[in-house]
């Protein structure tokens, strides 16, 4: 991946999210991929953190775009890793930034949600 691409990348994921196109979101993600998020902890009672799979974490997102039906997100950076991509935006958390680690397939195989402790 270059850095065209993952700006292409994060372009298309800001517009799903913003368009509140859940089938479109998902569509970046191979179906067994795995999500981690301090979120998850308390939205969906896990633990863990961590959900996998699509259905699982579609049930999570739809949540979550129930909750913040004017949800909007504001990308900021994108940064270029070894078969990773970090988006940095402003979204419903303040900063925030999730990376994603991308399969031979060119979709996410694993995502992590970041958020910021303390917003300016």
């Amino acid at each position: 991946m270059n850095i065209e691409q993952a700006e292409d990348f994060a372009d298309d994921w800001i517009s799903a999210w913003n368009a509140h196109d859940l089938e479109r979101i998902l569509s970046h993600y191979e179906d067994d991929f795995e999500m981690s998020s301090p979120v998850i902890v308390e939205a969906m009672n896990e633990p863990s953190g961590t959900l996998k799979g699509k259905q699982a974490i579609s049930e999570y997102w739809s949540r979550a775009l129930e909750k913040y039906p004017d949800l909007v997100f504001e990308k900021r950076h994108v940064l270029l890793g070894a078969n990773s991509v970090t988006i940095i935006y402003n979204g419903v958390r303040g900063l925030s930034a999730e990376v994603f680690h991308f399969s031979g397939t060119g979709k996410v195989s694993s995502a992590y949600a970041h958020y910021g402790v303390s917003n300016p």
